[in-house]
Protein backbone atom coordinates (compact mmCIF):
# COMPACT_ATOMS: atom_id res chain seq x y z
CA UNK A 1 0.00 0.00 0.00
CA UNK A 2 2.87 2.36 0.66
CA UNK A 3 4.13 1.87 -2.88
CA UNK A 4 0.62 2.68 -4.14
CA UNK A 5 0.59 6.03 -2.40
CA UNK A 6 4.13 6.70 -3.58
CA UNK A 7 3.19 5.91 -7.14
CA UNK A 8 0.09 8.14 -7.00
CA UNK A 9 1.95 11.10 -5.50
CA UNK A 10 4.50 11.08 -8.30
CA UNK A 11 2.02 10.76 -11.17
CA UNK A 12 -0.84 12.83 -9.67
CA UNK A 13 -3.48 10.98 -11.64
CA UNK A 14 -6.45 8.80 -10.78
CA UNK A 15 -5.76 5.09 -11.15
CA UNK A 16 -8.11 2.19 -11.73
CA UNK A 17 -7.92 -0.86 -9.43
CA UNK A 18 -6.20 -2.81 -12.23
CA UNK A 19 -3.50 -0.12 -12.60
CA UNK A 20 -2.91 -0.12 -8.84
CA UNK A 21 -2.64 -3.92 -8.91
CA UNK A 22 -0.06 -3.74 -11.74
CA UNK A 23 1.99 -1.02 -10.03
CA UNK A 24 1.86 -2.23 -6.42
CA UNK A 25 0.75 -5.86 -6.59
CA UNK A 26 -2.19 -5.11 -4.27
CA UNK A 27 -5.59 -6.43 -5.29
CA UNK A 28 -7.95 -3.71 -4.09
CA UNK A 29 -11.09 -5.59 -5.11
CA UNK A 30 -10.34 -8.44 -2.71
CA UNK A 31 -8.69 -6.50 0.11
CA UNK A 32 -11.54 -4.61 1.79
CA UNK A 33 -9.29 -2.80 4.28
CA UNK A 34 -7.19 -1.25 1.49
CA UNK A 35 -10.33 -0.44 -0.50
CA UNK A 36 -11.86 1.37 2.50
CA UNK A 37 -8.58 3.19 3.12
CA UNK A 38 -8.43 4.43 -0.48
CA UNK A 39 -12.09 5.44 -0.42
CA UNK A 40 -11.51 7.57 2.70
CA UNK A 41 -8.22 8.94 1.38
CA UNK A 42 -8.27 12.72 1.84
CA UNK A 43 -7.97 14.77 -1.31
CA UNK A 44 -6.07 18.07 -1.53
CA UNK A 45 -8.18 21.10 -0.66
CA UNK A 46 -6.87 23.17 -3.56
CA UNK A 47 -5.96 21.67 -6.93
CA UNK A 48 -2.87 23.59 -8.00
CA UNK A 49 -0.27 22.79 -10.63
CA UNK A 50 2.46 25.36 -10.20
CA UNK A 51 3.93 28.40 -8.55
CA UNK A 52 1.77 30.86 -10.50
CA UNK A 53 -1.47 29.18 -9.44
CA UNK A 54 -0.19 29.04 -5.85
CA UNK A 55 0.55 32.77 -5.86
CA UNK A 56 -2.86 33.64 -7.36
CA UNK A 57 -4.59 31.49 -4.71
CA UNK A 58 -2.67 33.20 -1.90
CA UNK A 59 -3.61 36.61 -3.32
CA UNK A 60 -7.30 35.59 -3.18
CA UNK A 61 -6.98 35.22 0.61
CA UNK A 62 -5.69 38.55 2.00
CA UNK A 63 -6.67 37.39 5.52
CA UNK A 64 -4.21 34.51 5.20
CA UNK A 65 -4.20 30.94 3.98
CA UNK A 66 -3.15 27.97 6.07
CA UNK A 67 -0.07 26.20 4.75
CA UNK A 68 -1.70 22.90 5.71
CA UNK A 69 -4.42 23.58 3.11
CA UNK A 70 -1.93 23.82 0.24
CA UNK A 71 0.91 21.50 1.24
CA UNK A 72 -0.73 18.48 -0.46
CA UNK A 73 -1.62 20.33 -3.67
CA UNK A 74 1.41 19.10 -5.66
CA UNK A 75 4.77 17.52 -4.80
CA UNK A 76 7.01 20.62 -4.84
CA UNK A 77 4.57 23.08 -3.25
CA UNK A 78 6.74 23.70 -0.18
CA UNK A 79 9.78 24.55 -2.33
CA UNK A 80 7.64 26.93 -4.40
CA UNK A 81 6.26 28.52 -1.24
CA UNK A 82 9.80 29.06 0.03
CA UNK A 83 10.80 30.57 -3.33
CA UNK A 84 7.83 32.97 -3.20
CA UNK A 85 8.83 33.91 0.33
CA UNK A 86 12.44 34.60 -0.67
CA UNK A 87 11.25 36.65 -3.65
CA UNK A 88 9.23 38.82 -1.26
CA UNK A 89 5.85 38.01 -2.81
CA UNK A 90 4.38 36.33 0.29
CA UNK A 91 4.91 36.36 4.04
CA UNK A 92 4.74 33.22 6.16
CA UNK A 93 3.91 33.64 9.84
CA UNK A 94 3.79 30.94 12.49
CA UNK A 95 0.84 30.69 14.84
CA UNK A 96 2.21 29.55 18.19
CA UNK A 97 -1.18 28.56 19.62
CA UNK A 98 -2.32 26.40 16.72
CA UNK A 99 1.27 25.44 15.75
CA UNK A 100 0.65 25.95 12.06
CA UNK A 101 1.97 28.37 9.48
CA UNK A 102 -0.21 30.92 7.70
CA UNK A 103 0.82 32.49 4.40
CA UNK A 104 -0.19 36.06 3.51
CA UNK A 105 0.21 37.92 0.23
CA UNK A 106 2.74 40.72 0.45
CA UNK A 107 1.11 43.96 -0.63
CA UNK A 108 3.71 46.39 -2.05
CA UNK A 109 1.30 49.31 -1.45
CA UNK A 110 1.43 48.65 2.30
CA UNK A 111 5.21 49.03 2.51
CA UNK A 112 6.22 52.16 4.39
CA UNK A 113 9.41 53.61 5.76
CA UNK A 114 9.58 54.14 9.52
CA UNK A 115 11.59 57.06 10.86
CA UNK A 116 14.79 56.12 12.75
CA UNK A 117 13.82 58.35 15.69
CA UNK A 118 10.57 56.43 16.11
CA UNK A 119 12.44 53.13 15.97
CA UNK A 120 14.88 54.36 18.62
CA UNK A 121 12.02 55.56 20.83
CA UNK A 122 10.28 52.19 20.52
CA UNK A 123 13.45 50.30 21.46
CA UNK A 124 14.18 52.59 24.42
CA UNK A 125 10.97 51.68 26.27
CA UNK A 126 11.76 49.16 28.99
CA UNK A 127 8.98 46.86 30.11
CA UNK A 128 8.94 45.16 33.49
CA UNK A 129 10.02 41.54 33.44
CA UNK A 130 7.18 40.33 35.66
CA UNK A 131 3.55 40.71 34.59
CA UNK A 132 2.59 41.76 38.14
CA UNK A 133 4.85 44.81 37.86
CA UNK A 134 3.33 45.66 34.50
CA UNK A 135 -0.19 45.45 35.93
CA UNK A 136 0.78 47.70 38.86
CA UNK A 137 2.21 50.29 36.44
CA UNK A 138 -1.02 50.22 34.43
CA UNK A 139 -3.10 50.71 37.59
CA UNK A 140 -0.91 53.67 38.64
CA UNK A 141 -1.54 55.23 35.24
CA UNK A 142 -5.29 54.80 35.69
CA UNK A 143 -5.66 51.97 33.18
CA UNK A 144 -7.42 48.79 34.22
CA UNK A 145 -5.36 45.74 33.14
CA UNK A 146 -7.14 43.10 31.09
CA UNK A 147 -5.48 40.22 32.93
CA UNK A 148 -5.27 39.40 36.61
CA UNK A 149 -1.96 37.62 36.96
CA UNK A 150 -2.05 37.44 40.76
CA UNK A 151 -5.40 35.61 40.77
CA UNK A 152 -4.21 33.30 38.01
CA UNK A 153 -1.06 32.43 39.97
CA UNK A 154 -3.08 31.77 43.12
CA UNK A 155 -5.40 29.47 41.18
CA UNK A 156 -2.43 27.64 39.65
CA UNK A 157 -0.96 27.09 43.11
CA UNK A 158 -4.14 25.46 44.39
CA UNK A 159 -4.70 23.30 41.33
CA UNK A 160 -7.45 23.52 38.82
CA UNK A 161 -10.27 25.81 40.00
CA UNK A 162 -12.94 23.85 38.14
CA UNK A 163 -11.92 20.46 39.53
CA UNK A 164 -14.35 19.15 42.09
CA UNK A 165 -13.47 16.95 45.01
CA UNK A 166 -15.02 13.55 44.45
CA UNK A 167 -15.98 11.94 47.71
CA UNK A 168 -15.68 8.19 47.78
CA UNK A 169 -18.86 6.46 48.67
CA UNK A 170 -18.54 4.37 51.77
CA UNK A 171 -20.87 1.83 53.28
CA UNK A 172 -23.13 3.42 55.85
CA UNK A 173 -25.81 2.02 58.07
CA UNK A 174 -28.46 2.87 55.48
CA UNK A 175 -26.76 0.77 52.81
CA UNK A 176 -28.40 -2.58 52.49
CA UNK A 177 -25.94 -5.43 52.57
CA UNK A 178 -26.94 -8.78 51.21
CA UNK A 179 -24.26 -10.72 53.05
CA UNK A 180 -24.62 -9.25 56.52
CA UNK A 181 -22.91 -12.22 58.11
CA UNK A 182 -19.60 -11.25 56.30
CA UNK A 183 -19.03 -7.57 57.28
CA UNK A 184 -15.22 -7.78 57.06
CA UNK A 185 -15.45 -8.26 53.30
CA UNK A 186 -17.32 -4.97 52.85
CA UNK A 187 -15.31 -2.60 55.06
CA UNK A 188 -13.16 -1.08 52.27
CA UNK A 189 -15.63 -1.48 49.45
CA UNK A 190 -16.29 1.60 47.30
CA UNK A 191 -19.71 1.31 45.76
CA UNK A 192 -20.43 3.13 42.48
CA UNK A 193 -23.05 5.85 42.55
CA UNK A 194 -26.42 4.90 41.18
Amino acid sequence: MIRGRFYYRHTRQALTPEQINEACYVDINRNKAVFASLRNNPKPTHHLRGKEQLLSLIRKFPEGLSVADVKDAYPSVMEDLQALREAGLVRVLSNLEAKEDVVYPDDPKAAMEVDDALKQLFRSVELPVDMLDLERELQRSGIRPATDTAARRRAAGRGLPGAKFVRKREIRKRTKLTNVHLPELFRNLNLPRT
